[in-house]
């Protein structure tokens, strides 16, 4: 199952922002990644480069690699509505999001190792595929044997009032995607209209 297995505090520093991990790291050395940081890199990027990065970005955040990335894309642009925002719908309704939003775990990463592990039921039935994409209605919550298991109960933290598209009962262990999202409530700090106009060339 391929994903980015690389240093993620260059990523938190090649993007200034703490997209992977806690990104605690940044106030000490918040340069880009390289031997020369800023200084030998052109002063103005060029709009194509502005938006590959932002692309680049969702993709880090979402932990989803190129070839997936894309073929959401494509799918987005046939749904109703804005493209941009069709998009960061697909991406938010995949489990292993669905999983860090209700706070069953404190990063994607660890979401993403629950639901491959097999920790992870919807509907009552395991499910270990981390891009499985959920349905308003769904229900999400760890299996019995996982609940009994402090090591994955010890990871789960109040989940974010803001976060009203997904309900979690920490009692239950059992949480509900509600519905699709609105871009506005999204806190992600991704600029969709740059990757579409990106794939638009």
């Amino acid at each position: 199952m391929a994903r980015y297995t690389g240093p993620k505090n260059r990523i938190c520093r090649k993007f200034g922002e703490p997209i992977l991990g806690s990104g605690k790291n940044l106030g000490k050395n918040s340069n880009p990644p390289g031997q020369h940081g800023n200084s030998k890199k052109r002063k103005t990027a060029s709009e194509y480069a502005i938006q590959l990065k932002e692309k680049q970005k969702a993709k880090y955040t979402y932990m989803v690699l190129e070839k997936q990335f894309r073929n959401t894309y494509v799918e987005a642009s046939r749904l109703k509505g804005a493209t941009g925002e069709n998009l960061i719908k697909l991406l938010e309704s995949r489990l292993d999001n669905a999983v860090y939003r209700m706070g069953i775990s404190p990063t994607r990463p660890a979401a993403r190792q629950l639901v491959s592990h097999k920790h992870v039921m919807v509907n009552g039935e395991v499910v270990n595929v981390p891009s499985y994409r959920l349905k308003p209605g769904d229900v999400i919550e760890l299996k019995p044997k996982s609940k009994a298991n402090t090591a994955v109960t010890s990871l789960i933290r109040p989940k974010n009032p803001k976060i009203n598209w997904v309900d979690f009962n920490d009692k239950d262990l059992k949480g509900t995607y509600i519905a699709h999202p609105e871009r506005e409530n999204v806190p992600e700090n991704i600029k969709e209209q740059l990757i579409v106009e990106l794939y638009s060339k």
